[in-house]
């Protein structure tokens, strides 16, 4: 009997060969912060804050406007003279006027409140830094997490094609004592039950490894999201010397979160200074240079024209505005106390969030290390089945123990060497060194 794999599996092994584009985790990151759409959308958020980031948005330069007018009546007018003379009708009267002219207004002192505005258009902007820088983070985290998980599908795939050969090498050893009368014919079903088990786990991990491939093009932004992707690496390689000390006080020193909360604090302040303002008075200057022409149907005077300039400077205080001014520095105060709680109940969300990230990583480092050793086990287990199985001295039944058994013992070192790489981004990710990931972090 000759055996064969079934169509999905040869299909897909052609594509492997043939139309797969082989990536590192570098290239991976360089083209998503060049072409992902959200590193775009954030950058030009960023741009926008920017531009907000202003004197002249702050309120601290003068308008200066040009404005041109013409207006006019018509009327029918009586007149009553106060010597008791008949009245005097005129219809039809004719007034016109033209002004044409420049005006300047400028607020010189307000209390300190566009001082305080321009503070917090600087915030605005710091934010917008920091937003970027998350959002940077966020996605150079996430595109290393799907990188490595597409590596650790990879072995998945491997691994289980390597079962699938020892499942094929099994049957083809029942087939030919089958046929010499030295095996039933119930250990060959078994073994064809087991090959097709094996074959189906491998279909199926095909569709995971097109999920992840899938998963990477979106995140790069490629206009073919079922483009054939396969990743340089071949095992998942982790750092196992992080210091949790250090890391720590990376994370009060360089957190993304931490230094958007700061910035946050600033400008509850900011807004209490502007809530103060208003118990200053307030100077505003105006001036202006202009021409008008105004004609009269009915005068002493035919047209008056003038050209010449006018200005102005006004003092004011507000009095009184309803208590409104009390309440809005109340409230202010009480912003300030909500900001500076809300800080401290995040530093100890972070403290809980690190504290379980490198308990996570510090057992599975450990983990790692026994899979290792089970895994050879599990080898020179299966190394001695075979054997035995060859020379008619083990079932069918045990060998596929110690197949199933080398299966996933493979699974579980896969499995925790991905668990600690994702602790390991996770806590580069929290402490803000996110860009040892890659090694051009400073183009970006």
């Amino acid at each position: 009997m000759k055996i064969k794999l079934s169509v999905p599996i040869l299909l897909f092994c052609c594509i492997n060969v043939f139309s797969q584009q082989s990536i590192d985790l570098q290239t991976c990151i360089e083209t998503g912060l060049e072409r992902n759409f959200d590193i775009k959308i954030i950058r030009n958020t960023q741009q926008i804050s920017d531009n907000n980031h202003s004197v002249g948005n702050a309120g601290m330069l003068p308008t200066l406007d040009l404005n041109a007018s013409y207006s006019g009546t018509n009327n029918n007018i009586d007149q009553f003279p106060a010597n008791g003379n008949d009245k005097i009708s005129n219809s039809g009267v004719n007034n016109s006027g033209f002004d044409l002219g420049i005006s300047l207004n400028w607020t010189i002192f307000d209390g300190f409140q566009m001082f305080a505005n321009y503070s917090r258009l600087a915030e605005l902007k710091k934010i917008g830094e920091l937003n970027t820088r998350f959002e940077i983070e966020n996605f150079v985290s996430n595109l290393a997490a799907e990188y490595y998980n597409l590596v650790q599908q990879y072995n998945r795939e491997r691994n289980l094609r390597s079962a699938v050969r020892l499942s094929k090498e099994r049957l083809r050893i029942v087939e030919a004592r089958y046929n010499i009368g030295s095996m039933s014919r119930l250990d060959l079903q078994q073994a064809k039950v087991d090959f097709k088990a094996d074959s189906s786990k491998l279909i199926k991990q095909q569709e995971n490894l097109f999920t992840s491939q899938v998963k990477i093009n979106q995140l790069l932004a490629n206009d073919v999201p079922t483009r054939r992707i396969s990743p340089v690496d071949t095992v998942i390689v982790f750092n196992s010397l992080l210091d949790r000390d250090q890391l720590w006080n990376q994370v009060e020193q360089k957190n993304s979160i931490i230094s958007l909360a700061k910035s946050e604090q600033n400008i509850s302040i900011i807004d209490l200074q502007k809530a103060q303002s208003k118990n200053y008075p307030y100077i505003r200057l105006s001036a202006g240079y202009g021409y008008s022409a105004d004609k009269y149907g009915l005068s002493t005077l035919n047209r008056q024209n003038s050209l010449g300039m006018n200005y102005g400077l006004t003092l004011g205080f507000n009095l009184f505005d309803g208590l409104n001014k009390i309440r809005e520095q109340r409230n202010a105060k009480l912003s300030i106390e909500n900001k500076n709680l809300q800080f401290q109940q995040l530093v100890l969300s972070l403290k809980s969030d690190f504290s379980n990230m490198w308990m996570s990583y510090h057992n599975n480092l450990g983990l790692v290390m026994l899979e290792e050793e089970s895994l050879e086990n599990a080898h020179e287990n299966y190394d001695i089945a075979i054997e035995r199985y060859k020379l008619g001295d083990l079932s069918g039944i045990e060998l596929r123990e110690a197949q199933n058994s080398l299966l996933e013992a493979e699974e579980r070192l896969i499995q925790a060497q991905y668990d600690t790489k994702l602790c390991e981004i996770s806590l580069l990710q929290i402490s803000g060194n996110v860009s040892q990931l890659f090694k051009t972090a400073q183009k970006f």
